[in-house]
């Protein structure tokens, strides 16, 4: 299965022995995962500004923050599924500040089994992050083609006095003519007009 064969990054911000090496023990059975561990709300911090994580795991409270904003922050549009683990009796409360956000939440202490299926969770975030991700660049490369064909037209109205949809037929044709997209069409139109 593909999804299985795909690895994950993982960066922890926990400061509990006990809770890190249990962790550590479901994350090294899971065999796809890639994992770091950070002490503090701060030292995570510095290590998502040097790099990208699927996956972010914060068990809170952490020595110097809360790790809530932390949480939402990366939930945020950053690429990463975030899963934040709480004390029972606060988890209520937590879990409404970052619901909206998409940052998951577990009570502490959750069983084993669990947690465990919260990197279910996590992974299949993760997956549809990257599907957005890539809608999001095809639509930019989109707009840009758009861009591009809507600059060469103006040169062809304005430089050679055509019609718009002469303009966009002669794209069309240089394009199909030249085995190119529409975008190198206008490119090699535009580039003409620059020389």
């Amino acid at each position: 299965m593909q999804l299985k064969e795909r690895r994950y990054s993982v960066l922890i911000a926990s400061s509990q022995p006990k809770f890190n090496q249990a962790l550590k023990e479901l994350i090294d059975s899971r065999r796809n995962y890639d994992s770091e561990l950070e002490m503090s709300v701060s030292s995570a911090k510095r290590r998502l500004l040097e790099r990208s994580f699927d996956m972010l795991i914060i068990n809170v409270p952490l020595p110097d923050d809360d790790g809530i904003s932390l949480a939402i922050d990366r939930s945020a549009g950053m690429g990463s599924a975030v899963l934040l683990l709480i004390k029972s009796e606060y988890y209520s409360d937590v879990f409404d500040r970052v619901c909206p956000h998409g940052v998951y939440t577990l009570p502490k202490p959750s069983p084993r089994q669990m947690v465990s299926q919260a990197f279910d969770w996590l992974e299949s975030t993760k997956e549809r992050l990257r599907r957005l991700e890539k809608k999001s660049v095809s639509l930019e490369d989109k707009m840009q083609e758009i861009r591009l064909v809507n600059r060469a037209k103006w040169l062809l109205i304005t430089e050679k006095g055509m019609t718009e949809e002469d303009a966009h037929r002669c794209i069309e044709k240089l394009a199909m003519n030249n085995c190119i997209t529409k975008s190198a069409a206008a490119q090699a139109i535009i580039d003409e007009k620059d020389s």
